[in-house]
C-alpha cells in the first residue's frame, strides 16, 4: 500500500487526545505519515511528543463557557489561527483531516474545508460538541458511538464505530459475584469533589447487620484531595483502598463489581469495553450537557443508573449500591448492556475510512 499523510485535529483534554493517538498509531503501523495540530497549553502538548509524532502549534482558545473576555479573544484569534492551519495543511498536503473536536479543531477544520481537504470527524458523545455541530453538514464522514448521534449529520455520512479504546479493556472477563461487593469510585485524573464528599459520607453508613452485603471501596480521589482525605479514610475503619490516581485502570475495573464515576466520553467507552455496570454522575458544567446525554443513553439501555450531581450524597450512594446489588442478576444484566455499546477495532475502522480518501 502507498504511504499517505494524515492530520490529526483536536485537543485540550486527554479525552480528545488519547483517541487521536490510538488512530495515529494504527495509521503509522500501516506505513502512513501522521501529523498533529494543537496548542501548547492543551494536553496534546504533553501526550503527543512522547509518541514521536510531529506536532505543529496554533493559537486559539475556547468559545463555550469561557466568559466574555475569552470569547472576544478567541474570535480575534480565529482568522489568524485558521490562516496558520491552512499554511500547515498546505505544507503537509494530507489525504484527509481527522478530528476529535474541541476548540483546537475549529481552525483546522475551517482551513481543511476551505482547501477542499476531506474532513472525517469522530463524535463519541451522544450530543455533538460545538465545533462538529456547527460544521456537521460539511464533513465527509462522521463516526459516532450512539446511533441517535447520527441524526446530527447528513444522511448516509455517519457510521457507528465507537471510540478507540485500549485492548486491555476488552480483555476484562465478566467477574463472578463474591461475598464482598467491590465498588470502584473514580472521578478522573483531577478527582471529583462531589464523589469524594459522598464517599466520605458513606464510610459509616454501609449496612453492618448480619446477612448484609459486605462492601469494599476502591476510591480514586485525585491528587489534590488525596492528602486531605487519606488519613481520615484510614482511621475510619472503612473496608477498601484509597489512591490519588489509578496507574492501571483496566486492573481496577477488573476488580470492580460496580463503578461510580462521571460520564465523559472516554470513561463510558472504557466501561462499555470492560462490560461494567455503573452509577453515572454527569459533570454539570460539561459543555452542551454532553455527559448528561451520555449517561441518559446508558441508562436507557439498562447499562447504568443516572444520578445527578446534586443528588449524590453518602446516603444516596449507599441506597443505590444496596438496591442494585440486592436484585439477583441485575448487575450482570447491566454489564452485558454496557458491553453492547463497545466497538472493538474502532481505531482500525477509522484508519480504513481515512485511507478510503487516498484517491481524492
Amino acid at each position: 500500500m502507498d504511504s499517505f499523510t494524515f492530520v490529526m485535529a483536536g485537543g485540550g483534554t486527554g479525552g480528545h487526545v488519547i483517541p487521536l493517538l490510538a488512530v495515529a498509531r494504527e495509521l503509522r503501523d500501516r506505513g502512513h505519515s501522521v501529523r498533529f495540530i494543537g496548542t501548547r497549553r492543551g494536553m496534546e502538548a504533553k501526550l503527543v511528543p512522547p509518541e514521536n509524532f510531529p506536532i505543529e502549534w496554533i493559537e486559539i482558545g475556547g468559545l463555550k463557557r469561557v466568559g466574555l473576555r475569552q470569547t472576544l479573544t478567541t474570535l480575534v484569534e480565529l482568522p489568524s489561527s485558521t490562516w496558520q492551519a491552512a499554511r500547515l495543511l498546505k505544507i503537509a498536503r494530507p489525504v484527509a483531516v481527522f478530528s476529535m473536536g474541541g476548540y483546537v479543531a475549529g481552525p483546522v477544520l475551517l482551513a481543511a474545508l476551505w482547501n477542499s481537504v476531506p474532513v472525517v470527524v469522530m463524535e463519541p458523545n451522544a450530543v455533538p460538541g460545538f465545533t462538529h455541530r456547527h460544521l456537521a453538514r460539511f464533513v465527509a464522514r462522521a463516526l459516532v458511538s450512539f446511533p441517535e448521534t447520527a441524526r446530527a449529520f447528513p444522511e448516509g455520512r455517519a457510521e457507528v464505530t465507537g471510540l478507540p479504546v485500549r485492548a486491555e479493556f476488552f480483555s476484562i472477563a465478566p467477574k463472578p459475584r463474591e461475598k464482598t461487593l467491590t465498588v470502584l469510585i473514580m472521578g478522573g485524573s483531577q478527582g471529583s469533589r462531589t464523589l469524594n464528599r459522598a464517599v466520605e459520607e458513606s464510610w459509616f453508613l454501609w449496612p453492618k447487620e448480619p446477612g448484609a452485603q459486605s462492601i469494599r471501596l476502591l476510591h480514586q480521589t485525585g491528587a489534590a484531595a488525596y492528602e486531605d482525605i487519606a488519613p481520615r479514610f484510614r482511621s475510619s475503619g472503612a473496608n477498601g483502598e484509597i489512591s490519588p490516581f489509578l496507574t492501571d485502570v483496566p486492573r481496577a475495573l477488573a476488580e470492580a463489581d460496580l463503578v461510580v464515576c462521571r460520564a465523559g466520553m472516554s470513561t463510558v467507552s472504557e466501561l462499555a469495553a470492560a462490560g461494567k455496570p455503573s452509577i453515572l454522575v454527569p459533570l454539570p458544567t460539561a459543555s452542551d450537557q454532553h455527559q448528561l446525554r451520555n449517561a441518559e443513553a446508558f441508562e436507557k439501555a439498562g447499562a447504568a443508573k443516572l444520578m445527578l450531581d446534586t443528588e449524590m450524597t453518602g446516603a444516596r450512594l449507599v441506597e443505590e449500591v444496596t438496591r442494585l446489588s440486592s436484585e439477583p442478576g441485575l448487575l450482570e444484566k447491566m454489564g452485558t448492556a454496557a458491553r453492547a455499546f463497545s466497538r472493538p477495532g474502532a481505531a482500525r475502522r477509522v484508519a480504513e475510512i481515512l485511507e478510503s480518501f487516498e484517491d481524492h
